[in-house]
């Protein structure tokens, strides 16, 4: 499979066809396989981020505490379309809820393919780019996890390709449609809003596009993605501006002073993120076609829709110690095009040694990052040398398979929704009404409501309990701002203790302890607290009056 940039010879047609298929078999052979997956009784619950979103969904809005709309209505529609298919296959709506993030997953991967295709040339290196994409283990979560990243990842895709049409092609059309996709993905990640300044920094670094920033088409695509984002202002006025106040937060500006380490550690997280050789062919191409050495502006163009994001986000750390490792996500979009190209570069370098260390590191880290992606997926084929580098457990390491395996934090919703349910059915029995359901921190509502029988409404005492502000302070009736409405009740709280809990009800019975087992290993573990006769008031006055 070529991957060669270089001024290419024109290829025939009927080549053209055989690569298009190839990665139409690729594209659609990686979705089929998910789908697969997920139906036939896929291991991994809901992550706490899906569960939270798919409450979302059941509250559709205009934006939301923390996030813009999109997710939650694609969820909704995944849901509205194929929630009894996939309540047939895997007895809940998971794979409902995740079918849009395998759609934006594959929609990702063509627009890969027809921006490579149209940067360098040659179809065989569009076809490059998306088997390169499919050993990624960040794509292939991606494709599985219906979080915010898979349709922001899919608009940047496409963007790119918009982007290229209108500045490369001239198509005033390509102009709005840029706007228009940047828009959509700001209503699914705010880091979008990145998309504009970037293609504007191109333009403005780039002589023969300058005269571009002239002319109406980019300022056109600025509007339209400026409308766009009217829900999420709209909201925001209604609700005293929560969505600044809580991305502050995140982003680690309501904190004093410089973490000097942060950059140390965001390299160190992009590093391990893209198994190190990648990261390190991305830099080395990054500098290979620097603006100043690089003269092909198609080429500047893949460098300045990356460069800029990662270098965001590593100025960035000085203040939140290294962040997220998936934020600077969409800077290897355009950076794998420009990777694949270098690559190609050094596999015709006339020294053969290097030549062949090349092709052998290739090779290498494809087969790992393939290995990886299946092990991500079936983590239990390891879990035995996974239970032996991680020890015993111990009083500070309760739970030591976590340290090692990340998909334990996928494992065991299931039992927890069995456990309260049998719990709902026995103080229903005792007391003669339903007890209310909450959990003392915002990632677990989404859960107990997604796996207990009949979907019940859960509440948050987060705020109540120093818990981070989230969605479910919002909504209303809710036991933290309206007290009085559940003033008496009893209620199931996951994820607390009697101390904790104790001033808020008249009485907590003891700790019961829910626990999720797999191959004789102990995966998952919560807490429950019966609490009766909740008392009607969870804050002290002082932050009554602080509000938000």
């Amino acid at each position: 499979m070529s991957m060669d940039c270089a001024e290419p010879a024109a290829e025939a047609p009927a080549s053209r066809w055989r690569w298009r298929a190839l990665a139409c078999f690729l594209i659609l052979g990686s979705a089929g396989l998910h789908i697969a997956y997920l139906a036939c009784d896929c291991p991994l619950d809901l992550a706490p981020d899906e569960a939270h979103y798919w409450d979302w969904s059941r509250h559709l809005d205009w934006s939301y505490y923390s996030k813009g709309p999109l997710v939650a209505y694609l969820i909704r529609i995944g849901c509205a379309l194929a929630g009894s298919w996939s309540r047939a296959l895997t007895g809940t709506d998971m794979l409902a809820v995740r079918l849009p993030a395998v759609c934006c997953g594959s929609l990702l991967l063509v627009s890969l393919y027809v921006l490579t295709a149209r940067v360098c040339r040659r179809e065989s290196t569009a076809a490059a780019v998306v088997a390169l994409a499919l050993t990624l283990p960040i794509i292939a979560a991606g494709s599985s996890l219906m979080t915010i990243d898979a349709p922001y990842t899919c608009c940047w895709g496409w963007a790119l390709v918009a982007g290229h049409q209108a500045v490369f092609r001239g198509s005033r059309w390509a102009w709005p449609l840029a706007g228009l996709l940047t828009g959509v993905g700001i209503l699914a990640k705010y880091t979008m809003v990145l998309w504009l300044p970037s293609l504007g920094l191109f333009l403005l670094a780039t002589p023969g596009c300058r005269r571009l920033l002239l002319r109406p088409g980019f300022w056109t695509a600025a509007a339209v993605a400026a409308l766009c984002c009217l829900p999420i202002i709209v909201w925001n006025a209604r609700h005293d501006w929560v969505t600044l106040r809580h991305t502050e937060g995140h982003a680690g500006f309501d904190e004093k002073g410089v973490r000097w380490l942060g950059p140390l550690t965001f390299v160190g997280l992009q590093f391990l993120l893209l198994l190190g050789f990648w990261f390190v062919a991305w830099v080395r191409a990054m500098l290979a076609h620097r603006p100043g050495r690089e003269t092909r502006p198609e080429f500047l163009y893949l460098w300045w829709m990356s460069a800029p994001m990662f270098l965001f986000f590593l100025l960035f750390s000085l203040k939140n110690g290294g962040g997220e490792p998936n934020w600077p996500v969409t800077a290897y979009l355009s950076g794998m095009v420009l990777t694949t190209a270098w690559l190609g570069e050094q596999l015709r370098s006339p020294a053969a040694w290097y030549r062949r260390a090349t092709r052998a590191g290739l090779a290498a880290f494809c087969a790992l990052g393939l290995t990886l992606t299946v092990l991500i997926h079936h983590s239990d084929w390891v879990r035995p040398l996974l239970a032996r580098l991680s020890g015993p457990p111990t009083p500070d390491q309760p739970l030591p398979l976590r340290r090692f395996d990340p998909t334990c934090r996928l494992r065991g919703f299931r039992t927890l929704g069995a456990a309260m349910d049998r719990l709902r059915r026995a103080e229903l029995g005792r007391a003669g009404a339903e007890p209310v359901l909450a959990a003392t921190s915002w990632s677990l509502p989404g859960e107990v409501g997604f796996y207990c029988a009949g979907h019940p409404v859960v509440y948050s005492l987060g705020q109540a309990l120093s818990d981070r502000h989230s969605q479910y302070d919002l909504w209303r009736p809710n036991p933290v701002a309206d007290p009085d409405r559940f003033r008496g009740r009893t209620f199931l709280v996951v994820g607390g203790d009697e101390d904790s809990l104790r001033g808020l009800f008249e009485r907590v019975e003891p700790v019961r302890l829910v626990t999720h087992w797999e191959g004789g290993h102990e995966i998952s573990r919560w807490t429950v607290v019966v609490g009766h006769g909740f008392r009607g008031r969870v804050l002290p006055p002082d932050r009554e009056r602080s509000g938000y």
